[in-house]
């Protein structure tokens, strides 16, 4: 991967943490999500399952809400979704239904993820579309504050 690619992944996901941290703060599981277009942050969003109480509420599906109403179509074929958690089925299946064509990812979901992990929704040869994924970016930050945050749940017990 080029230097400034790689500079630029690592500037959106950065962001993507931002919002991450924005949910752990809410007492949220810390997943944040940004879509790039034209280099234009035009989606971002925090994960507010609990705070919405909302089982529709994971940041891709509401940063995908963002972008289709800021580019004024359902299709989003010109962008980068940028997610620190590997997509769960839900959100891998809006992925392919938005026509994303760029998933980067920050830590693996051994438990949920659908881009790889468990299931591989996001390139399923069977779909009319199928996403380039790059997985890893800023992997080990991401991954922190997913142990951090369940870390405090356990302690806590609160979610």
């Amino acid at each position: 991967m080029a230097d400034n690619v790689l500079s630029n992944h690592i500037l959106y996901m950065t962001k993507a943490l931002a919002e991450a941290r924005r949910a752990f703060v809410m007492g949220e599981v810390p997943i944040g999500c940004i879509i790039v277009h034209n280099n234009k942050v035009i989606g971002k969003a925090a994960n507010k399952r609990a705070t919405q109480k909302n089982v529709l509420a994971h940041a891709e599906i509401m940063a995908i809400d963002q972008a289709c109403k800021i580019l004024g179509d359902w299709r989003l074929e010109d962008c980068t979704l940028y997610v620190t958690l590997e997509p769960c089925p839900m959100c891998a299946g809006a992925i392919v239904q938005a026509r994303i064509p760029t998933v980067i990812y920050g830590a693996k979901s051994p438990k949920a993820g659908c881009a790889g992990s468990i299931l591989d929704i996001l390139n399923e040869p069977r779909f009319n579309h199928r996403v380039e994924v790059i997985p890893g970016v800023m992997e080990a930050e991401c991954a922190a504050i997913m142990s951090e945050f369940f870390t405090r749940f356990r302690i806590t017990g609160n979610e």
